[in-house]
């Protein structure tokens, strides 16, 4: 059998708890070829403690010796790695979010289409086991047809202290951006990826710039941060769907909050833990799963949808043209914060 051969680009912490873990659990499939960084101490640290044989500190040498790339890098590089891999020839697995406005985004998937190759974005909450229940739920028409849905991605105190998280030149944003766009994603996905038509939004960073930090993830400077840390919502779609939006690193709440709801016409599923909620036979029901099938750990499952779709054995799940309706959300929310005015959003064609 064929292996995929793989090449990491950026070696830091997303490559190293995640994608390179899930990448060697699928060893019959895929082998990692090469790990590359702009900081080759960072990519021979990872190099070492995974035993990959290649260490590069520029992406275009990687090219040569692999058939797909996971891009691993701050949100900036997102997309001219992407379109420099996929002109090369190379599959590409980016991380989320998929690039850092919606311009890039349609470079990306130009660049996908002209090439022929296999692009997806990191999008892993797709992946969870509730949510491949509440999907398989919602096809099987259990919920009929999806109305309202309601998001939170909330966080305490937990602003990362690590990394460039709350550098805006190299992110583009904060909560929203890291966190927030799995929820967007996860919520569009379930809903059956309407199109997003107007969108009023509030980004906040009052709590981080105070001094005097309670912090759960580290230190950070709160002189100069600079991005959002709490961020409200309301989108509405082309099909008369709705969803209720909240995401933030750092709110007055009584304790983190991960949680998606979905309002049907005859029935309604609440993510996380999964739950299916039906009227009928003149009752209420709420009805649990005993057990749901699946990899426990979702980022295997998502790099194995990534090999197996290069090899052609399988089709994509989070698809380009998907992800990039989540950065057109998140282009939109911002806007709007900007100018405290609802946002339109303008299709000029189908790519």
């Amino acid at each position: 059998m064929k292996k995929l051969r793989m090449g990491i680009i950026g070696a830091g912490g997303i490559a190293q708890g995640r994608h390179i873990p899930a990448y060697q659990q699928l060893s019959d499939s895929v082998v990692i070829e090469a790990v590359c960084d702009v900081n080759i101490g960072t990519a021979q640290a990872a190099a070492k403690e995974f035993g990959i044989e290649k260490v590069y500190s520029d992406y275009w040498d990687l090219f040569s010796e692999v058939d797909a790339v996971t891009i691993c890098t701050p949100n900036k590089f997102h997309a001219e790695i992407t379109i420099a891999a996929l002109e090369a020839g190379v599959h590409v697995l980016c991380e989320k979010p998929m690039a850092m406005n919606t311009e890039e985004c349609e470079s990306m998937i130009e660049a996908a289409d002209q090439s022929g190759k296999v692009l997806s974005i990191g999008f892993h909450y797709r992946f969870m086991k509730d949510s491949q229940a509440a999907k398989k739920v919602i096809l099987k028409q259990e919920i009929g047809e999806p109305i309202v849905a309601r998001a939170q991605a909330l966080r305490r105190r937990k602003v990362p202290g690590w990394g460039v998280f709350t550098n805006k030149e190299l992110q583009g944003g904060g909560s929203l951006i890291d966190w927030g766009c799995h929820f967007l994603d996860l919520s569009l996905w379930l809903l059956g990826n309407p199109k997003p038509v107007e969108v009023m939004g509030k980004s906040y960073n009052q709590l981080s710039k105070m001094p005097n930090q309670v912090n759960q993830w580290g230190r950070f400077n709160h002189e100069t941060f600079e991005v959002d840390d709490h961020v409200t919502a309301y989108i509405t779609f082309e099909n008369g769907a709705s969803l209720l939006f909240e995401t933030s690193w750092a709110a007055n709440i009584k304790e983190d909050v991960e949680s998606v709801s979905i309002s049907g016409q005859t029935g309604g599923i609440d993510l996380f833990p999964f739950e299916l909620n039906q009227a009928k036979h003149g009752m209420l029901i709420n009805s649990q799963a005993n057990w749901i099938p699946g990899e426990e750990d979702s980022g295997i499952s998502q790099v194995k949808n990534f090999v197996d779709t290069c090899l052609g054995n399988d089709d994509l799940i989070v698809k380009p043209e998907e992800a990039m309706q989540v950065s057109q959300i998140i282009d939109a929310i911002y806007k709007s914060s900007e100018t405290g005015r609802s946002v339109k959003i303008d299709y000029k064609e189908d790519l």
